[in-house]
């Protein structure tokens, strides 16, 4: 079943790549006590999550923090590697966007937001959305018909605030 607004998140370990190594990063603690907004890409360096998606939150971090927004988060079915990888690549540091791995896709799956990528040779993914999350529960919920790109943007969630 997929979650709601007004649903806890689950908890679930995801993990952060830091200078000491990947770190285990346990989904309740992380969420709990502030508003994050998180949203989450079917994969890092593919297309529109390179082009549009990852660079739409970077742009507007201030406009997210203006409107109560304390951390700003990505998750993705890749690994902390492939996270810490693509948060370089687009000029990010380890403070500017929390890059999550969900290397097994747990955190997807307990949230019901699996996407079967197998027909384009992903294996399981995550599907696009956003979120806002306070104090571990969901306030927003956006989540993507296949292959579109609106209201998982920046753009739009900073529009629900």
């Amino acid at each position: 079943m997929t979650i709601q607004i007004g649903d806890r998140l689950p908890d679930v370990k995801l993990t952060r790549a830091t200078a000491e190594g990947p770190q285990p990063v346990n989904s309740a603690e992380f969420f709990a006590g502030k508003t994050v907004a998180l949203f989450a890409v079917p994969g890092a360096f593919t297309p529109t999550c390179s082009v549009r998606h990852l660079p739409g939150y970077k742009d507007n971090l201030s406009v997210l923090n203006e409107k109560g927004v304390d951390v700003v988060a990505c998750v993705s079915v890749n690994d902390a590697f492939v996270m810490k990888a693509w948060a370089e690549a687009n000029g990010l540091n380890g403070d500017d966007i929390v890059m999550l791995a969900d290397g097994n896709g747990e955190f997807t799956d307990a949230l019901g937001l699996a996407l079967d990528a197998t027909g384009f040779g992903m294996g399981k993914r995550s599907q696009r959305y956003s979120m806002l999350v306070k104090d571990g529960v969901v306030e927003k919920l956006n989540v993507e018909q296949g292959g579109e790109f609106k209201v998982s943007s920046a753009e739009f969630l900073i529009g629900e605030l």
